[in-house]
């Protein structure tokens, strides 16, 4: 059956956007579901594209909105978990990953289920691990064992993952899940963070420097995306997303600082300093920069072990060839993106 007819959840945010817009290009149509409505204006605009206020982790919100569909695709994460009050607490880091990573893939295979869509791309991560010691990898890492499961056909079989002895469906779902490596773009929350950070500070303490990456564009995720859609040589694969070149986070927070025209003194911590600045930084009231969480996770270093996969006829971006037009702030553009940083816009 050819797809025609998109649902998307997480499509007003970074990766999602980009998403949408290239779905939209092909001449697809596209629902959007989002919690506010005026997120997504610029994909209002779209002539094939609908945006619809729903609470995606609403059982029936979901089956309703699923109907009619032809495919769903699941690109809703978060990095740090809620607040309870002004600050992070400890008492609510079992909350939101098990939400927006667990218990929310789980919905949506079971809408999938009872409304017929039998295919589903999932957005996990790269470390995705249910045995990790990080609480976001972990998550990750059930999620996309459940995801994987709705690919099988058997009626339900034991997962050991959840907490003691549960059942998941198999709904024989055609499943394509992607692992990519930390995402770049503009309007990332990574280089561009480093870039903001390099500005106002002539010294960067830099916790976990030699933790390594693969970033990756966003337009060749979700390009990939795209391209997986009705490819049947995807159906039931995991692929890992990273782009050409291996650089440790020290050489990234270098070259942003580069390409901005602040170079700065960054200074490596050992494992002990980059702990205690994490537990610091956690506590920060407003957007977190990096917590305890984050400091397990970069324990294993965000990279493929292979290459880019040969299913998807081209090659992914070098991280030199795009960031420096969105990173420097001497276009029209790069100021309005500050400004609507600044403006929580």
């Amino acid at each position: 059956m050819k797809i025609e007819r998109i649902c998307i959840l997480g499509g007003s945010g970074f990766v999602g956007t980009q998403l949408v817009s290239q779905l939209a290009a092909r001449g697809l149509n596209v629902r959007v579901l989002s919690r506010r409505r005026e997120t997504a204006k610029e994909l209002i605009l779209l002539p094939t594209v609908e945006v619809i206020e729903a609470d995606v982790h609403d059982q029936q919100e979901l089956i309703r909105h699923f109907r009619g569909m032809d495919a769903v695709i699941n690109l809703v994460g978060i990095l740090h978990e809620g607040k309870v009050g002004r600050i992070d607490l400890p008492s609510a880091r079992r909350g939101d990953f098990q939400k927006v990573h667990v218990e929310l893939p789980r919905k949506v295979v079971h809408a999938c289920g009872e409304t017929g869509v039998n295919r589903l791309l999932h957005m996990s991560a790269l470390g995705a691990n249910p045995n990790s010691r990080s609480a976001y990898q972990r998550s990750k890492g059930i999620g996309e064992a459940l995801v994987r499961e709705a690919g099988r056909t058997h009626t339900e079989h034991e997962n050991w993952y959840l907490d003691g002895p549960k059942f998941v469906h198999g709904y024989g779902l055609k499943v394509t899940i992607f692992r990519p490596s930390v995402i770049f773009g503009r309007g990332d929350s990574f280089l561009s963070m480093f870039a903001r950070l390099l500005k106002i500070s002539p010294v960067l303490p830099l916790a976990n420097a030699g933790a390594c990456f693969a970033p990756v564009h966003v337009e060749d995720v979700a390009r990939a995306y795209a391209d997986s859609l009705d490819n049947p040589a995807t159906y039931g694969e995991t692929y890992d997303l990273c782009g050409p070149k291996i650089y440790s986070l020290q050489e990234l927070v270098r070259y942003a600082g580069e390409v901005i025209g602040k170079p700065r003194s960054i200074i490596p911590l050992g494992k002990r300093l980059s702990y205690l600045q994490a537990w610091a930084l956690e506590y920060k009231p407003g957007k977190k920069l990096m917590t305890r969480d984050n400091y397990y996770a970069m324990e294993t270093d965000n990279v493929c072990s292979g290459g880019w996969p040969s299913v998807f006829d081209f090659p992914p971006a070098a991280l030199e060839a795009i960031a420096p037009e969105y990173l420097r702030d001497d276009t029209p553009r790069a100021r309005y993106e500050d400004y609507r940083e600044g403006a929580r816009r």
